[in-house]
């Protein structure tokens, strides 16, 4: 697959990750007579891993996360010389889906930015969370949905339907972290609401960064001792690519 193509999926699946899941955030958990609250943010933030992962993963391999690109490429899933231009794409989504968002709730009169969605501790912590807290959190939930990807798309795993339990998983982490954190476990995601909270959120937006490409590096390594032999490795796939030619 051209690296275009994989770039324009990661585009689209980041996007619609961040408007989807904290649009529902900042428009159906604010609205008072919806009020859908964590959990249905949580869901709207699986729902929309799920249906990009049928959408558009077997174009770039539905990472939508700047953590899981390095959580994949720390389990040998994913080439290093890709990361980069994945991180970048991620980033760049994250931005434009927030942007979209901006221009739909500043429509409201009377409308407050508040933390746009944004991610914080201490202070700025929904649950006024400890640095320590936040951090621990983060890098733990981080590095077990890395964990459920790479088992949930391995050899032995059931064919077809590794977007639903990664799409569950998603939506268990943001019902943790919420209260915590406002839910990063991607970088990418937090990069976007930060740039328009400004501020504080920018201040913080290192530990949304550090915290969750941690956790997935430590899962990343794990998993490759874990499932050995389960798993195929971006070595397996040139050695397959050199018999076929």
């Amino acid at each position: 697959m051209d690296m275009t193509r994989r770039l324009a999926a990661e585009f689209v699946g980041t996007f619609w990750l961040v408007f989807a899941g904290c649009g529902a955030a900042l428009l159906a958990a604010a609205f008072p007579s919806v009020g859908i609250g964590f959990l249905g943010v949580s869901f709207a933030f699986g729902l929309a891993v799920l249906t990009m992962a049928y959408a558009v993963g077997h174009i770039s391999g539905g990472h939508f996360n700047s953590a899981v690109t390095v959580g994949l490429c720390a389990g040998g899933r994913f080439k290093a010389a890709d990361v980069l231009p994945y991180i970048i794409t991620q980033v760049v989504g994250s931005i434009a889906a927030s942007a979209v968002l901006y221009a739909i709730v500043s429509g409201k009169a009377g409308w407050v930015l508040g933390n746009f969605a944004a991610n914080g501790y201490g202070d700025l912590s929904p649950g006024k969370y400890g640095l320590a807290a936040c951090f621990i959190g983060e890098a733990v939930t981080t590095g077990f949905f890395i964990f459920v990807i790479i088992g949930s798309t391995s050899k032995g795993a059931a064919v077809g339907f590794a977007g639903i339990p990664i799409g569950l998983c998603l939506m268990l982490t943001n019902l943790v972290m919420i209260p915590v954190t406002n839910a990063s476990i991607n970088p990418a995601r937090s990069t976007g609401p930060a740039l328009f909270a400004g501020g504080a959120y920018l201040g913080q937006l290192w530990l949304f960064w550090v915290a969750p490409i941690l956790g997935a590096a430590v899962a990343g390594f794990f998993t490759r001792w874990l499932y050995r032999g389960e798993i195929v490795t971006v070595d397996t796939i040139v050695v397959e690519e050199q018999r076929v030619a």
